[in-house]
């Protein structure tokens, strides 16, 4: 039986171009991602974990230094207990120029080559590692094709970044019941940001550290130990923050200070005040409210760490002189046939302004 950390695409270095969020969140989370790498490693340490596996896109190679990777390097160094297995992705890819290649790495870390898949023997715990790097951007190559267990009886692990859930993929795309074919006891996954276990024995261990506001729910490493025949891995919370959605209703009888008070109590004030959040504001609205989202920030700016808001709200409408001014046109039709049903309920007033919504943006734009 071993003991593992399987992880990757923590995107050392990233820039958040993409992102939604500011500079100063972005530099903020940039080390928090340090911190988060730094944690993993003394996690390893502190439970005498025999290996780290690190599945590709450790680092953004275009923002990545020299000082960098010796960074990473020294870090790796002090768990001089424990093997550290590293593949490349197509953030981190280990072509002539690549950073894995400026430096001297310490005997616990292995950096599989980009050639050919290539295995390691540990026979002091009777285990087998099989890898291989990407050396370009994009990778369509059927690596599966060139494995072959020789040793069965040993703990056979296999790590790869690549695409097992999209055929068309351009980031090495693999078929799942071929690599299920090849029997290996455990596949460590990388690229995908979601954490999930395809099977028992093959996972994505996702991003520890969530990047945007499209990579939500818990995040953090796959941990556990492996043997022949019996896998015991799971996902071990570990980000530092988390990127959350909620939706909120709102309704055209809510004062200005009654919408701020639903935001509030989207959640606690410690999930509040740690996580980041994108609310977004859903129903019909007062139409006199003036719904500025960059003032509704300002104001709950004590209340969050970090806060968007959507609105996807519509505003009431009085009803009586928008008949009477369009009465020979489709948006005076479209009240008349709508009053002929019960507008008391939600479900058809809600049609009635999400319509004249449309209606009346369309006059203007004529």
């Amino acid at each position: 039986m071993i003991k593992c950390i399987h992880t990757g695409d923590l995107h050392l270095g990233s820039q958040f171009r993409n992102a939604s969020f500011d500079g100063v969140y972005a530099k903020q989370r940039r080390l928090e991602i340090w911190e988060t790498f730094e944690r993993i490693v003394d996690r390893a340490i502190e439970n005498n974990t025999d290996f780290l596996f690190i599945t590709g896109d450790l680092y953004e190679e275009k923002y990545f230094t020299i000082g960098d990777i010796k960074r990473v390097r020294d870090k790796l160094e002090e768990a001089k207990n424990t093997n550290i297995i590293i593949t490349t992705g197509n953030h981190d890819p280990l072509g002539e120029n690549s950073l894995y290649r400026k430096v001297d790495w310490p005997k616990n870390v292995h950096i599989f080559g980009s050639k050919a898949v290539d295995f390691i023997e540990f026979k002091e715990l009777d285990t087998v590692i099989w890898g291989y790097s990407w050396d370009k951007k994009e990778e369509k190559k059927d690596i599966l094709s060139e494995i072959a267990i020789e040793k069965e009886e040993k703990i056979n692990i296999l790590l790869i970044h690549g695409d097992l859930l999209n055929k068309d993929s351009v980031y090495l795309p693999m078929d799942k019941q071929v690599l299920e074919s090849k029997g290996f006891d455990y596949v460590a996954l990388g690229h995908i940001h979601k954490p999930q276990f395809i099977t028992d024995k093959i996972c994505y261990c996702g991003s520890p550290e969530p990047l945007d506001f499209g990579e939500i729910g818990i995040h953090g490493i796959i941990e556990g130990t492996i043997e022949k025949e019996n896998v015991t891995m799971s996902l071990f919370p570990l980000s530092k923050r988390s990127f959350i959605i909620k939706e909120i209703n709102i309704f055209e009888t809510m004062t200005y200070n009654e919408i701020l008070d639903k935001i509030r109590k989207c959640d606690n004030f410690p999930m509040r005040n740690k996580n980041l959040y994108r609310i977004v504001l859903k129903g019909i609205r007062d139409r006199d409210i003036d719904f500025d989202l960059e003032d509704l920030v300002e104001v709950l700016s004590s209340e969050f760490y970090y806060l968007e808001l959507v609105d996807n709200t519509t505003p009431d409408y009085d009803l009586e002189r928008l008949e009477i001014e369009n009465k020979n046109n489709i948006i005076g039709l479209f009240i008349e046939e709508m009053r002929k049903k019960d507008l008391n309920d939600e479900i058809n007033k809600e049609a009635l302004y999400i319509g004249l919504e449309t209606l009346l943006k369309e006059k203007v734009m004529k």
